[in-house]
């Protein structure tokens, strides 16, 4: 997922303001985010839930993660600088999903204006703050410990979770956290030189959840229990913008452990002492739908028009360099593409869900937020209560790709309006099924790209025309403001900023307007513009004879970190030794959120044309890495979305209505689908940068150019495969 997104907020030592608690529960540190210019959109003091670290008389040490956990490891990833700095056993740390809190817990890698898991900003966003948290945890127990034992700071030592004398004395951080927190807070601390570090960069740290993952001890929202709650589930109008008309709720409440039946905005609300019951009412209701204002175009009409769209003057020019139709017609040849990508499901494991409480004017809310303070904003407004009433709980979730980050917090609000339609007398838990969210979610942008490259005689691109049709994503949502001169840079990111050297470049935008609701899916634009882009190159390396390797390679000669990456995933992947009879290869490289990857894929295809993909290999540049082992775990994930999205998936609509409703109908890649895998790291010492979404949109094009190198022909339509 990427949300909008600014430029990196600067992070200096001095920005920092630090508070520590105590109280008898151990030392309490937060260092609040106070970036210049930093707006307080949600607010809220410093409390001791609001932190970064806790060290506790039991000698553990938990992080609070200002990210949610989705699977992607960040907890892990944070205790592990958190723990460098401190020198703490690995084996004593312990990570909690931080409460919302815009001061403490910005994500300062996307501006420092929201608490948000977005873009693969996880690492990037923490990785001197948590070690900063860290750092001045181990300079006060180290002061406790010299106070203590009335020995100098200097002679101090701390090591493994232990701190220790020359002359023998020995404590637990535990049995100083209390004696700590009482200390004045130091204001400079010195961080360690990378060649002293003893975790990062290494594969030392074993992720926090693994354990409790693999022996179903994990807790989500879905598991949340509380005194007397209710379970709620709504019947939404079948087609997008559908609205209620009339319903008879007679059936739903004839149902055992119904409670009650309240409409909402979107639809009706069936609550009931069990999740089942709830289904079962909801199964029961009689609703009659109001499609006046619906989206009921089918996906073969929608792309009808963008075809014809597409044709018509744009909306916008995002970019304008050179003069492209001047260069077009001195060109030696030009090539022609035009490219489909359909809407696309996030399809988490785990569906949506929500839970509210309000007790009293406090207002708790518990589920896998990727932005929790936008949300606490919006939920207080909707609770007509003040933001500092309200608490939000942000829980570890069963996959997201973007889908718990909803502009108008979709979930939230249903939660408290059923909470709200009953007076507030019980709690309320809102589930979705999967086919409520494969039905009525929120999708990737259905796309059309249309280009026209011009080339020169000796094969390289004299003139670039390229357009593309979509819907905006943020335009309509509180977040329209990150829309530049008409573009939603979500359209055109990755291409826009194509690394190639275009001279004559032109990227023209027409914004579709389409009832059905969109979303930042993993990677984003990125998705489609990097299959676009690596696909074309490709076709012009073939048109040029040359080596698709060596025709990016001569592209890229200013783009080093490009090269880095090609040429490991080449040379890993035996690129140009001969390979088995029916075996091909297509090599594809992309840069997302800053890292960089590129990916060679070999297919295995018979007389029939059916093929098989047979291996991947993968080399990815995301500067420091924090654990190897992590970045390796990210980029096989991103793969197998990636190929399962490049082979299979799709959302079409039929009159309106969603013809995907599970993963029976809603393909993705099944694990005895994956092929083989490699992931190697070029080593780094940039500033790091992610590993969760980058891995995404080299695939896609890597297996097609392999496809195109068996067949001779350009599969510009997905899904890939035949049957999808």
């Amino acid at each position: 997922m990427s949300g909008p997104s600014k430029e990196r907020a600067g992070l200096t030592r001095r920005s920092f303001l630090v508070f520590v608690g105590a109280a008898g529960a151990g030392l309490t540190l937060g260092l609040p985010n106070a970036c210049a210019g930093t707006p307080d959109a949600a607010g809220g003091a410093a409390t001791p839930f609001d932190a970064y670290l806790r060290v506790s008389p039991d000698n553990s040490v938990t992080i609070l993660s200002a990210h949610v956990e989705m699977g992607q490891g960040i907890t892990s990833g944070i205790a592990t600088l958190v723990a460098e700095e401190l020198d703490a056993d690995p084996a004593q740390m312990r990570a909690e999903g931080a409460a919302g809190n815009t001061k403490l817990y910005a994500n300062l890698a996307t501006g420092g204006t929201m608490q948000e898991t977005q873009g693969s900003t996880g690492i990037m966003s923490s990785f001197e703050r948590y070690r900063l948290a860290g750092a001045t945890a181990r300079a006060m127990l180290i002061g406790a410990a010299a106070k203590e034992w009335g020995v100098s700071a200097n002679e101090v030592q701390v090591s493994n979770g232990v701190i220790s004398h020359p002359s023998g004395l020995s404590a637990s951080f535990g049995a100083l956290a209390d004696a700590a927190a009482r200390l004045p807070v130091p204001l400079q601390v010195s961080l360690k030189d990378p060649k002293d570090w003893i975790l990062i960069g290494t594969e030392k740290f074993r992720r926090l959840d693994s354990f409790d993952k693999s022996h179903g001890r994990q807790k989500y929202t879905i598991d949340v229990e509380l005194p007397e709650m209710l379970t709620a589930m709504v019947l939404h109008a079948p087609k997008f913008g559908g609205k209620v008309k009339t319903y008879d709720a007679a059936g739903a409440r004839a149902v055992a452990g119904v409670v009650d039946v309240v409409p909402l905005a979107n639809g009706v609300a069936v609550l009931a002492h069990n999740t089942w019951a709830a289904m079962k009412g909801r199964e029961a209701l009689q609703v009659e739908w109001d499609f006046s204002g619906a989206e009921q175009r089918s996906s073969d009409q929608l792309f009808a028009e963008y075809r014809q769209s597409v044709l018509q003057p744009p909306s916008v020019t995002a970019v304008s360099r050179g003069d492209v139709l001047a260069s077009m017609k001195v060109a030696a040849k030009t090539v022609e593409a035009t490219y489909e990508f359909p809407y696309l499901a996030h399809a988490a494991m785990e569906p949506l869900d929500c839970v509210v409480w309000l007790q009293g004017d406090r207002l708790e809310l518990w589920g896998g937020f990727q932005m929790p303070d936008h949300y606490q904003v919006i939920a207080a407004r909707h609770a007509e209560l003040p933001h500092e009433k309200v608490k939000m709980n942000v829980l570890s979730a069963g996959g997201a790709f973007g889908r718990r980050g909803t502009p108008d917090a979709q979930i939230v609000v249903e939660a408290i309006e059923c909470a709200k339609a009953i007076g507030w007398r019980a709690p309320v838990k809102v589930l979705w099924t999967r086919e409520d969210d494969m039905t009525g979610g929120r999708y990737r942008p259905m796309c059309l790209h249309s280009v026209k490259v011009g080339v020169s005689a000796d094969g390289l691109p004299v003139a670039w025309q390229h357009r593309v049709v979509g819907q905006s994503i943020l335009m309509g949502t509180q977040y329209e403001n990150y829309v530049e001169n008409g573009v939603d840079p979500s359209l055109t990111e990755g291409t826009a900023n194509t690394p190639y050297p275009l001279a004559n470049f032109s990227l023209d935008v027409t914004t579709a307007e389409v009832g059905v609701p969109v979303l930042w899916w993993r990677s984003v634009g990125h998705s489609h513009n990097a299959f676009v882009m690596e696909t074309l190159v490709d076709e012009l390396a073939t048109a040029a004879d040359e080596d698709p390797l060596e025709y990016r390679l001569k592209l890229l000669q200013d783009q080093p970190r490009h090269r880095g990456v090609l040429a490991l995933a080449a040379e890993k992947a035996g690129w140009g030794k001969k390979l088995p009879a029916g075996h091909f290869r297509g090599i594809a490289v992309h840069e997302t959120y800053g890292s960089l990857v590129a990916q060679v894929a070999e297919i295995a295809i018979d007389k029939a044309g059916s093929f098989e993909i047979k291996r991947i290999v993968a080399a990815i540049d995301c500067g420091v890495v924090v654990n190897p082992d992590q970045v390796r775990a990210q980029v096989e994930g991103s793969i197998g979305f990636g190929l399962g999205a490049a082979l299979y998936s799709k959302i079409t609509l039929t009159d309106g209505v969603v013809d995907q409703t599970n993963f029976d109908s809603y393909r993705v890649l099944r694990s005895s689908e994956l092929p083989k895998l490699e992931v190697h790291i070029v080593p780094s010492t940039a500033p790091p940068s992610g590993a969760g979404e980058p891995g995404v949109p080299p695939v896609g094009p890597a297996v097609a150019n392999a496809l195109a190198a068996a067949t001779g022909r350009r599969s510009r339509v997905l899904p890939l495969h035949p049957d999808a």
